[in-house]
Formats: structure tokens, sequence, C-alpha cells
């Protein structure tokens, strides 16, 4: 496992129906993840506003994976109302000059254990690569 040390924080927002057993069956596994990564169980992401992605990266948060049960979701229209929304997310990180891969939408299973990892994997990698968020003074 990686300690975390000067990479930058990831943020997962992780659906409890799906993503988040598929989170938590990576520990099952007693497989690893990097140490910067910090899940957070959610009822359904649709429910944050966008701002609250934008705050996220102001406050120190060098990427976000939201992982959504995708067209699986137990809550009618809540996949699409999601990434409608996330649009709208790109949209203000575009103005803002910030990368718009440090936000990815992903689908997990509940026993989705290497795509958990590889979508843990490759935003680490991303962020090594970008470093810290820097916004432009719109």
């Amino acid at each position: 496992m990686n300690s975390g040390g000067d990479i930058g924080k990831i943020l997962i927002l992780a659906t409890e129906s799906c993503a988040y057993p598929g989170a938590d069956s990576v520990g099952q596994a007693h497989s690893g993840y990097p140490a910067n990564t910090y899940i957070l169980r959610v009822r359904a992401p649709v429910l944050f506003p966008e701002r609250f992605y934008m705050d996220c990266f102001k406050k120190g948060i060098s990427g976000i994976i939201v992982m959504s049960c995708g067209e699986e979701c137990p809550y009618e229209g809540a996949y699409k109302a999601l990434a409608t929304r996330l649009d709208r997310v790109y949209k203000m990180m575009k103005e803002s000059d910030l990368d718009v891969r440090r936000l990815r939408l992903t689908a997990i299973c509940t026993v989705c254990n290497r795509a958990f990892l590889n979508e843990v994997n490759q935003m680490n990698e991303l962020i090594r690569e970008l470093g810290p968020p820097v916004f432009s003074q719109n």
C-alpha cells in the first residue's frame, strides 16, 4: 500500500447498494489500495449538487471517482440524472481550467474488486502526473 505522502487525495463516492460492497470485497480479498483513497458510502451520488465537487477540489481533493450502480440503479432515472449533473460539473471544471480527468463516473458491481482497484490505481497515476488542482482566477 502506498503511504499517500505527497500524492493528492482521491475521494470515492460509492453507492451503498453496488459500489460500496464492491469496495468491501477488496478488503475481504485482502487486497490493498492506495492510502490516499477515501471512500464515502452514499445512497445515491445524484444527491450531491455540482458545487460539492468543485468545493472538494478547492479543499484539496485531487481526484473524485463516482462509483455508481450504472443503469442497474435502484432509483429510476437516477443514473441518467447523475450523468447530466456531472456534465455540468465538467463544464464548471473547464471554466476553472481544471483538468476534467480528475472526475470520473464509473459503474462498479457488488463483487467487482478488480474493477474497483483498476479505477483507483488509474486515478492515483493521473493525480501523480497532474499534481494538485490549480484553479484559474476567473
